[in-house]
């Protein structure tokens, strides 16, 4: 069974925000020889982590909803520069939007069942330039 895993996106102020600084991290991982890929370190690896690996996602929280998902295609144990054990969660740079959810703030990252996590939106059937506020806006009365 697949599982997902939850978490608060710090400091990020909507998805365009998101996909910038994760596009400097993938410069950065790749001036410095780790190729061009994506991670996000962590402090605990997932027990359950062929769960995760079966096609589970990362579930990113800005501002207090589920805004965006992001699949997880690797974990990779690390030893971190103050030499406690880590992980690097190995994310496609691939950023899908979701469903606004709203989520109470947490820290660390927590599984996330595949049936309380949200649909994505279909963006095919919207204008993209739709201000997040009114997607939420939207979502809460049924029209989304």
């Amino acid at each position: 069974m697949t599982v997902h895993l939850l978490k608060m996106c710090v400091g990020i102020e909507d998805v365009e925000h998101l996909k910038q600084v994760q596009s400097a991290k993938m410069e950065q991982s790749q001036a410095a020889g780790r190729g061009n890929r994506l991670w996000h370190r962590t402090r605990h690896m997932p027990k359950r982590d062929a769960e995760v690996l079966g096609g589970g996602s990362i579930y990113w929280i800005i501002k207090g909803f589920i805004r965006v998902r992001q699949r997880i295609i690797g974990l990779e144990a690390v030893i971190g520069g103050d030499g406690v054990p880590r992980c690097d969660l190995i994310l496609d740079p691939e950023l899908i939007r979701t469903e606004p959810q709203p989520r109470r703030p947490h820290q660390g990252w927590r599984y996330l069942d595949p049936t309380s996590a949200p649909k994505d939106l279909d963006l095919k059937n919207q204008d993209e330039d739709i201000p997040e506020e009114l997607v939420i806006e939207l979502g809460e009365i049924g029209l989304i």
